[in-house]
Formats: structure tokens, C-alpha cells, sequence
């Protein structure tokens, strides 16, 4: 089974690459050009690196990563008591959910 995920993600990373046209890596070939793939990566280049063929880094323009972080939005606007959350007695709800594991 952990074969079966780990090439799942060996074919997402290929797919994602060819269809937006990012280069792919190996940490020792990255490793070894850095120098180019840094000037890659002014020029607008991505390249996604990988090890032992799962990817791990991507090495993109700062201008792109900053647009990126920046669409993220924080979820502390989303905080607050939790109030009814577990119905209208939490012990209870709580208790019957932990009952569910001693079957």
C-alpha cells in the first residue's frame, strides 16, 4: 500500500510538471546547478525538486511566491467560542464518540 502512494505521488508530481511546463530536479542535480536554476528562476522559471522522486521544494520566482503567500488568508477571523459545536451536552457527545472505539 505505501508503494501504491508513494508512485501516486511520483505521477502527480510528473503530470503537474509536464502540464505547466515546470522542470523537475533531483536534490543532487539541483544541488550541482544551483547557479542556473537560481537565473531560472529570475528569468520566471519554476522548477519543482524532488527526492527519491517525490517532490519536496520548489524553486520559483520571489515575486510569485509573494502573490501566493499573500492569497492565503488567515483563519483567525474564524475563531470563537465553538458554543454548540457539540450539540447542546459536549460531555455526553464526547463520551458517546470515545464508546465508539471500545467496540
Amino acid at each position: 500500500m505505501r508503494l501504491q502512494a508513494r508512485l501516486l505521488d511520483v505521477y502527480r508530481t510528473e503530470l503537474y510538471s509536464w502540464f505547466m511546463g515546470v522542470q523537475q530536479k533531483g536534490a543532487e542535480e539541483a544541488r550541482s546547478q544551483l547557479p542556473e536554476l537560481l537565473t531560472a528562476a529570475e528569468n520566471g522559471q519554476v522548477t519543482i525538486i524532488t527526492r527519491h522522486g517525490r517532490a519536496v521544494a520548489a524553486l520559483m520566482p520571489i515575486e510569485q511566491f509573494r502573490r501566493a503567500s499573500q492569497q492565503q488568508r488567515p483563519i483567525t477571523p474564524l475563531e470563537g467560542t465553538g458554543r454548540g459545536l457539540w450539540g447542546r451536552n459536549s460531555t455526553r457527545t464526547i463520551a458517546k464518540l470515545r464508546d465508539e472505539w471500545d467496540r
